[in-house]
């Protein structure tokens, strides 16, 4: 009963969303498995460190090198990846391949998830929101999907060949909160401390997160756990960038959470055995 899947779209997406939460669980004695949708390989190298002719011509092999390091770091049993191609950013000449992840058939997809998480048998899986903020083809497939899983994984007439039906007692997804931004910011500023997140406050600000199931996750012991794995992502992680302007002890004494939606829960599953997850 103690299994999480966590599904994602692209290599570095398991390190920048819910890694301090899934390390949390690995330590409380989950199984942590993997699904990693794409190989990333229409995204752009983004250490000028690594922005190498030698290492664009095998980006997909180096992400999933990448990848299997910060799922090791992160405390993941397994790595499952599906083997599809990165759709790209919208309106980008990766939308039409056709071995994108966005075009591959999605009861063709639906039906992988399904026999995973029947052979695993999680009480939690990760999922991804709406993403109306981020509206990337591939990770609105994993939302897609990952809704759609909950009833497929429990139906018995739904992908026979998959296995035995399993209720999911809960699906979450990792999210960025407007109180997570404005907190971290605003503490920055008042020490004094350029904050990376000014040019990002409009697209949050009004957003309101009232209304969503919201749940935190105490990651305070795992920040730079998560900040390790992200830096495994070598070729898309820049160590000067943004994501390490925040320092790791200013995040764990002003929002030391993790935040999640609830997308959907299954009274009549067993429980997820963890209380990790606390409502806003």
């Amino acid at each position: 009963m103690r299994t999480l899947v966590a599904i994602h779209a692209h290599p570095d997406d398991e390190s920048s969303k819910g890694a301090g939460a899934v390390a949390r669980l690995a330590e409380a004695g989950f199984r942590c498995v993997l699904v990693t949708a794409t190989g990333g390989e229409a995204g752009d190298i983004l250490n000028p460190a690594m922005d190498h002719p030698e290492v664009a011509a095998r980006l997909a092999e180096v992400r999933g090198e990448e990848l299997d390091l910060a799922a090791k770091i992160i405390g993941y049993d397994e790595v499952v990846k599906l083997g599809y191609r990165d759709s790209g950013m919208p309106d980008t000449d990766h939308n039409s391949h056709p071995e994108a992840f966005a075009n591959a058939p999605f009861d063709e997809v639906l039906e992988r998830l399904v026999a995973i998480v029947r052979r695993e048998r999680p009480s939690i899986v990760f999922g991804y929101d709406a993403h109306e903020r981020y509206p990337h083809p591939d990770h609105l497939r994993v939302h897609a999907l990952s809704v759609a899983l909950v009833e497929a994984a429990a139906d018995p007439v739904r992908f026979p060949a998959a296995g035995e039906p399993w209720r999911i007692a809960r699906l979450y997804a990792p999210t960025f909160t407007k109180s997570r931004l404005l907190a971290l910011h605003e503490a920055m500023i008042d020490r004094g401390l350029e904050s990376p997140y000014g040019d990002r406050l409009e697209r949050f600000v009004g957003l309101d997160d009232d209304g969503k199931p919201i749940y935190r996750v105490d990651v305070s012991g795992m920040i730079e756990r998560a900040r390790e794995a992200l830096r495994a992502h070598r070729t898309q992680v820049d160590p000067e960038g943004h994501w390490f302007a925040v320092p790791s002890g200013l995040i764990a004494e002003v929002y030391p959470w993790e935040d999640f939606e609830l997308l959907a829960a299954d009274e009549g599953a067993a429980p997820p055995a963890s209380d990790l997850f606390v409502p806003v």
